[in-house]
């Protein structure tokens, strides 16, 4: 809960300043030229792997930046306060989806490595003739633009009333938000799940799990929220929102962070229970290749890192309210996320163990720095929080 007390008075908005961070952004927008020049150079060469690590990186990102556009939505459809504060962040973040979109191309153009399913022509495989009404590329083309289209369009469209707001303080944006988040909430899960089953789970076109969905939404919003402890904390060690994002928000980030954490593991838990439960091939098949050979220690590791070293951790309150030390179990967190996408692309490809390549790490540098650029010319253009939020003192005095 929060106190309601106007005795806090509103501060001035907050600017990021580029010149400061000047070389940064070159930096990152260098390596992102060089990283993706080389990547086009893996996907001529050997484009049967890189097919695969360009999936895995784009999976990773697009679930950190969806989930930031989750708890946006979120935000304005419970007309939440002490969200206030950092929703600018979110917001920032969840408009790299444009970008993200662009990114997606390469998965297009390589869908032929990817896609078993699309080379065989019909009648060959029962089961296949069965799903095809649903596993055709001109459908699959519409859906990725519905899915990424409608992601465009709700976080630019959330992000640009939220900027106007800081000019005028006019509240009829926050009702507009608000609609807009509202009709997002069941857009958002339709478009996350049904984009989880096109990109990802049909690498194997056997099977099937209607809890994927769920799964990939757990993790995609546990890691967004650690992701932004991590960017709301680099932005206050280099000046900015020390007095605005307090010990308080922290507290709040940490919660939900926990509560992911306890989520993802439910989910991940009723998932693989049911399958062994039922013991069908079209349904073991997934896990099974994940729980042999060298992929056996990636998947204990994911069980014991993303969920039992966490949860221990994220108990303890003095943890939540220590910026640094969350920092340590939010990059954890993150890290975790990546390594749940790996586990779920690259055993598509090298079933019988783990093949770590070059185009990998490659693809993660690609597509990170050049997210990184263009967030780093993003954050100038507004204040660093909404100035002008209704619910913006509130926020500040928040108390929980």
């Amino acid at each position: 809960m929060s106190e309601r007390s106007q005795t806090v008075p509103t501060p001035e908005g907050e600017y990021f300043e580029s010149t400061r961070f000047a070389g940064l952004s070159f930096l990152l927008g260098s390596v992102a030229l060089v990283a993706l020049v080389l990547c086009a150079l893996g996907a001529v060469v050997n484009p049967h792997q890189f097919s695969y690590s360009w999936l895995f990186a784009f999976a990773f990102f697009f679930t950190l930046c969806a989930g930031c556009f989750f708890w946006t939505i979120v935000h304005h459809a419970t007309d939440a306060e002490w969200t206030v504060v950092v929703r600018r962040q979110l917001e920032n973040i969840a408009a790299l989806l444009a970008v993200l979109a662009l990114l997606f191309v390469p998965i297009l153009l390589l869908r032929h490595h990817l896609y078993a399913w699309m080379d065989i022509p019909p009648g060959h495989e029962a089961a296949l003739d069965f799903k095809r009404a649903y596993l055709d590329f001109n459908f699959f083309l519409i859906r990725a633009i519905v899915f990424l289209g409608y992601f465009i369009v709700a976080s630019q469209l959330l992000r640009r009333f939220s900027v106007r707001q800081d000019r005028d303080g006019n509240p009829q944006f926050t009702i507009w938000m608000r609609r807009v988040s509202f009709a997002s909430l069941p857009m958002f899960a339709l478009c996350l799940t049904f984009g989880a089953f096109d990109w990802l789970m049909s690498l194997n076109y056997h099977w099937f799990s209607t809890m994927f969905g769920v799964y990939i939404f757990a993790g995609a919003a546990g890691s967004s929220m650690s992701l932004l402890v991590l960017v709301i904390t680099a932005l206050r060690q280099a000046g900015y929102l020390k007095d605005v994002v307090t010990l308080e928000h922290y507290h709040i980030m940490g919660k939900w962070m926990l509560a992911f954490c306890i989520f993802w593991a439910y989910i991940g838990f009723g998932q693989y229970m049911l399958i062994w439960y039922a013991n069908i091939p079209e349904e073991t098949q997934f896990f099974i290749a994940r729980n042999t050979q060298s992929w056996w220690a990636l998947s204990m590791l994911l069980v014991v890192g993303r969920f039992f070293g966490p949860f221990a951790i994220l108990l303890l309150r003095s943890i939540k309210k220590h910026p640094h030390q969350l920092c340590i179990v939010a990059g954890w967190i993150v890290f975790m996320q990546m390594l749940d996408m790996y586990l779920i692309v690259l055993p598509a490809l090298h079933g019988t163990g783990v093949h770590v390549s070059i185009w990998d790490l490659l693809s993660l540098i690609a597509i990170g720095a050049t997210l990184g650029f263009v967030y780093l010319r993003l954050v100038p253009r507004t204040s660093l929080f909404p100035v002008r939020d209704p619910r913006l003192i509130e926020s500040l005095k928040l108390v929980n």
